[in-house]
């Protein structure tokens, strides 16, 4: 059963026109507006619209109330926090709300009234429907820019601290760069595809990818036109997601296919060749891959230290494109079956100076001998970052140094105020953009311990 409406400030669906100041980390335009304490309508000229009863509401219950109204005084005004998808800053836009928070509200795009001199056409025809990509809309130029600046506004808010953070090295290819998609469908419905943007659930057919590589968006034809046929024929008994990766062989479309990735190496070597199996996480722009694994290298080597350990070593990926530069590598991880890819990768590679252990998740560096005053570590953590117990050990291992890689710089920030309780002082803030279109994009901090 829907949620009855919040309806203060603004009625369901009510139609207000706002300034964008800036933009989100999760992609979205922010303005303001003044409004009067609780308990009273926005300000006339704001133009609130009326609650639209009409049909089901697309995204909330419907309104049964309307905002209490009074005349406010001018002492008595105060900003209120608008979130709005796919507007930019400076813009000056006309939106539909359809859902009040404590503290701010969300609505939906109608009109821009004034345009920013960096919006552009979206490459894609579903932007703003499918909800994988949010700035297609802004040049990629602006893109970094903003990126960067999200960046600094993380470390301001969440740390606390004012620290360079340098220009985001953006990617090589702005679309066709993605080397794995996961398109869902759901049974009985048609659609192949992504989630809807603004949705949690609802499907939205995509029978092309922008952001995939050419070759992905070759096989998908096919991988679509197979799955329906099975849907038709009822094969499936519950919803799934399909698998589309490119790689070495091709594009493979099973989970426990093992690939191989390649890495171009400079000093004129032969290309670092990771096989692993299609399903395990790689990162998924390879052509930005060569300058972000060497950026990694040469922080963890300008550390001083003699030994390298990498933490979520995976199938190899850091430890071995940074091996080189160190006297000996280790890399830990708590997959077997990962391990085991990285130690077959090492052999592969003739690189003789790297070893892999099967970490226990409660004693991860209980098998390493390097001394910590001259070992760098890298970490790679999922998306949610580091948790306590891997953290209370690194601590008591005390690196020198820390190469902190995370996908999301939010929950990197967060960890951030450990690391800088425990001693570390932060050196460097480099982000670099893997997914262009998108409000993502990966973050590399570089920590030393403190003298």
């Amino acid at each position: 059963m829907a949620k009855k409406f919040n309806a203060y400030p603004f009625a369901y669906h009510a139609e207000i026109e706002l300034e964008i100041s800036t933009l989100t980390n999760r992609g979205h335009g922010l303005g303001r507006v003044e409004l009067p304490e609780e308990g009273a309508a926005p300000r006339e000229g704001l133009d609130a619209g009326r609650a639209d009863n009409a049909g089901t509401p697309d995204k909330e219950g419907p309104p049964d109330l309307e905002p209490t109204r009074s005349t406010p005084s001018k002492n008595s005004l105060r900003q209120w926090v608008v979130m709005v998808p796919f507007c930019l800053p400076g813009e000056r836009v006309r939106v539909r709300v359809f859902r009040n928070h404590k503290n701010y509200s969300e609505a939906d795009l109608l009109k821009v009234l004034r345009a920013s001199p960096h919006r552009v056409e979206p490459y894609c025809a579903l932007f703003g429907q499918c909800g994988g990509c949010q700035y297609q809309h802004l040049d990629y130029a602006e893109q970094l820019v903003w990126k960067r600046r999200q960046v600094e506004e993380l470390l301001q808010h969440m740390v606390g601290i004012e620290h360079e953070v340098a220009p985001v090295i953006g990617s090589p290819r702005q679309y066709g760069y993605r080397s794995k998609i996961t398109p869902h469908f759901k049974v009985g419905r048609p659609a192949i595809g992504f989630l809807r943007q603004g949705t949690r659930f609802e499907v939205i057919d995509v029978p092309e990818c922008a952001i995939a590589t050419p070759e992905i968006n070759a096989r998908l034809v096919e991988v679509r036109e197979r799955t329906r046929q099975r849907l038709e024929r009822r094969e499936y008994k519950r919803d799934a997601t399909l698998l589309l990766r490119h790689a070495s062989e091709g594009v493979v479309t099973d989970y426990d296919a093992v690939i191989t990735e390649e890495l171009a190496r400079g000093d004129a070597q032969e290309p670092l060749k990771l096989r692993f199996l299609a399903r395990d996480f790689f990162q998924n722009n390879p052509f930005i891959l060569p300058a972000f694994t060497g950026y990694v290298r040469e922080q963890a080597a300008s550390s001083g230290g003699r030994f390298l350990v990498d933490a979520y070593c995976g199938s190899g990926l850091f430890a071995l494109s940074a091996a080189s530069a160190f006297e000996q590598a280790a890399g830990v991880e708590i997959s077997e079956s990962s391990i085991r890819f990285a130690q077959e990768n090492a052999v592969a590679n003739g690189i003789t100076n790297a070893r892999f252990l099967a970490g226990d998740a409660a004693a991860i560096f209980a098998g390493l001998d390097f001394p910590p005053e001259e070992t760098a570590v890298i970490i790679d953590p999922p998306r949610r970052g580091c948790d306590e117990g891997f953290l209370g050990q690194l601590f008591a291992f005390g690196p020198r140094a820390v190469v902190y890689v995370s996908c999301d710089p939010a929950t990197q920030m967060r960890d951030l105020r450990l690391f800088l309780e425990a001693g570390y002082a932060l050196k460097a803030v480099q982000p670099f953009d893997l997914f262009p279109q998108t409000r993502h994009l990966e973050c590399v901090i570089t920590l030393a311990r403190g003298q």
